[in-house]
């Protein structure tokens, strides 16, 4: 990884804005960026698409090894399927953990990322690419924001995507409940990594935490 160019690995809970955050540091530092994210959701698409139960793994496992993700810019391609849209609905949300805590899930798309950043060069954003996905990452951060502020923000992200009014306290405890499950679940579970740098959003703008995490990539590729 020493003759790679660096890679930023970004954690951190459900709608914290580490897509947007990492979009932008990518765009800023001509880096790639890796929406581990929207694979989940992708996947989380297929199987309410093909209307499999959740714990048939069997049936997923076979779904996902035949999956053709193709992520270029903001959009997002599945087997010849443009998703961009479609894997933001609320249907999808409401099962994507349930799906990304699925072994069979996980192991093929974690290997699928790290082909993608075995080169170096590029900004992932996950619930665990400090800890298990990348964790020779050379920046590491875990940006996180209040429960509130993050059903704040989701709330905003639906009415421009026009998908309705959604009620702030439902959302919140969606929200809230979401992080257990990440937090809990066995395989890959959402939490800091000893060496990744925390930064709480609440009261910073998106411009300050891409100036700070940008900084960080500079100072390393000095090195």
């Amino acid at each position: 990884m020493s003759d790679c160019l660096p890679i930023i690995a970004i954690d951190g809970p459900a709608g914290a804005g580490k897509s947007t955050v990492t979009k932008l540091v990518a765009a800023r530092l001509g880096l790639l960026f890796l929406d581990t994210g929207a694979m989940y959701r992708a996947i989380a698409w297929l199987v309410l698409e093909a209307n499999l139960a959740l714990d048939d793994e069997l049936k997923i496992a076979g779904l996902v090894s035949q999956a053709k993700i193709l992520l270029t810019g903001a959009q997002v391609v599945v087997n010849g399927v443009d998703v961009t849209e479609a894997i933001r609905t609320p249907e999808v949300t409401s099962k994507v953990s349930a799906i990304a805590a699925l072994g069979v899930v996980r192991a093929e798309l974690v290997k699928q990322q790290q082909a993608i950043g075995a080169m170096g060069g590029i900004v992932a954003e996950g619930r665990d690419m400090c800890t298990h996905v990348f964790p020779d990452a050379q920046v590491k951060i875990f940006l996180t924001a209040s429960a509130a502020e993050r059903a704040r923000r989701r709330q905003q992200d639906m009415r421009e995507r026009g998908q309705g009014e959604v009620d702030l306290a439902e959302l919140e405890q969606s929200i809230a409940k979401r992080d257990l499950i990440d937090s809990t679940r066995e395989i890959s579970p959402l939490k800091k990594a000893d060496d990744a740098v925390e930064i709480i959003s609440d009261n910073l703008t998106i411009d300050e935490v891409v100036d700070r995490i940008v900084k960080m990539y500079q100072q390393v590729s000095i090195q």
